[in-house]
């Protein structure tokens, strides 16, 4: 292709969740519009997520549930529901960013765009939001509908190798030629799930314009952890437990009260993903521990006075008057946990051992070895730092007519939905510009 004025309003870099979005805006709104894409086919990452059900956004950043087509979970408690705020909590101190872009595009603009795309949706307990199908490929074929009635070109197989600015815009080189437009948007994701094609390549087409990199590390991540009883327990659910990370003083970094699974690896499951942000953005040198209260609606006190009066009523294994919600499995590797004898019944069982137990019980401490990393994880931690980015608009405020959106910035939410929704309102922001 020669050099000229540019072929396009915008290019985006990037056919996952953010990109797409910006692509669909920029196109209905006007722009000219080319999206590139180096994996064959867009979208890949969205078919691979949320166990392929795609869990599109978060019931909590809803102020009317009724827009919800499908059932709602009669486990989900509407209270919850605090609209925006509850969007940008789930981003920690990085959450503030989202403001504008969910202004512009709200967790009630998500569920209509998709519902308007023949999508109807439902709620589970949690306030997660599915399609009523369950297909991740209903969501990402609403995508490629709605963007087949625009204009807009899109590039497959063509993996970016240079983005160069000019008088005019920018060029971007691809395997074909070169590409040529006024602005350009990165959304090419982050590192979690390199498999789908996501691996890292914003990073250096950020730097080249001067950008910083917050360092990236994995997250929504299963932990590993130094605990030789726990892959005995692969394969147990834990429906309802509080995990929490702490650091060498006990103090609680994150927690989330959520199910786990345990695994031949160490531990997986909601809660465990959730926590797993606190080990992304702790930079301290010392290690830090897993505490599981596996009884979050029980209070240590009348815990301990229940063991004492089971302790009394006979000569039974200790094990067998834990509380129903300990499965037997989990019983025997906490008491082997605490270092109190499988054989030990209720008369037997000593003073210190019941404290050691209901500490096992209510905070039970796992030394965290280390994580699954970017091939497990489900986004990354950290990226373009967010004081060089404009919220308002999505622009670089280094680089004039160079946007970003998506999992590129440093912004890493809860399990929930919240990233999608983060992808969606950055996409359709930018898009707007």
């Amino acid at each position: 292709m020669d050099s000229g004025a540019p072929q396009y309003d915008v290019a985006i870099i990037g056919a996952g969740a953010a990109g797409l979005m910006a692509a669909i805006r920029a196109a209905e709104i006007g722009r000219s519009v080319v999206l590139i894409e180096k994996n064959r086919r867009p979208g890949v990452k969205i078919l691979m997520s949320g166990g392929t059900r795609c869990n599109l956004t978060n019931a909590r950043g809803l102020r009317n549930l009724r827009m919800v087509s499908g059932e709602i979970d009669p486990a989900y408690d509407p209270r919850e529901a605090l609209g925006a705020r509850s969007i940008q909590a789930a981003f920690g101190d990085n959450g503030k960013f989202l403001g504008p872009a969910l202004k512009a595009f709200s967790v009630e603009s998500t569920v209509s765009f998709f519902e308007n795309e023949g999508v109807p949706t439902y709620v589970e307990g949690n306030g997660k939001i599915f399609p009523v199908s369950n297909k991740a490929s209903d969501v990402l074929d609403a995508l490629l509908n709605r963007l087949a009635h625009t204009s807009a070109k899109v590039l497959t197989r063509a993996p970016v190798s240079n983005i160069a600015a000019t008088v005019t815009g920018f060029e971007i080189a691809i395997p074909e030629g070169v590409v040529r437009a006024t602005r350009v948007v990165i959304a090419v994701g982050g590192l979690s799930f390199p498999g789908s094609g996501t691996t890292g390549d914003g990073y250096a087409m950020a730097k080249h314009f001067g950008h910083t990199i917050v360092e990236t590390r994995p997250a929504l991540v299963p932990l590993q952890v130094t605990a030789d009883w726990v892959p005995g327990l692969r394969g147990l659910t834990i429906p309802d437990l509080i995990a929490s990370i702490r650091d060498a003083n006990g103090t609680s970094l994150l927690a989330r009260r959520e199910a786990m699974l345990f695994a031949h690896f160490g531990l997986t499951g909601p809660a465990i993903l959730d926590v797993s942000r606190a080990i992304a953005r702790h930079n301290g040198p010392e290690l830090l521990d897993l505490a599981l209260d596996f009884l979050p609606d029980l209070k240590a006190e009348v815990l301990d006075a229940t063991i004492q009066a089971e302790a009394r009523s006979g000569k039974r294994n200790v094990v067998t008057f834990l509380p129903e919600a300990i499965p037997k499995r989990l019983g025997e590797a906490i008491l082997q946990a605490c270092g109190i004898p499988f054989s030990r019944t209720g008369p037997e069982l000593s003073r210190d051992e019941r404290r050691r137990l209901v500490g096992g019980l209510k905070g039970l401490r796992l030394p965290v070895s280390g994580t699954l990393g970017f091939g497990k994880a489900e986004v990354t931690s950290g990226g373009v730092t967010l004081d060089e980015v404009d919220p308002n608009t999505g622009q670089s405020r280094l680089q004039p007519g160079l946007y970003f959106a998506g999992e590129v910035l440093d912004l890493d939410g809860l399990i929930g939905g919240y990233n999608f929704q983060a992808a969606w309102s950055l996409g359709w922001l930018v898009g707007s510009q």
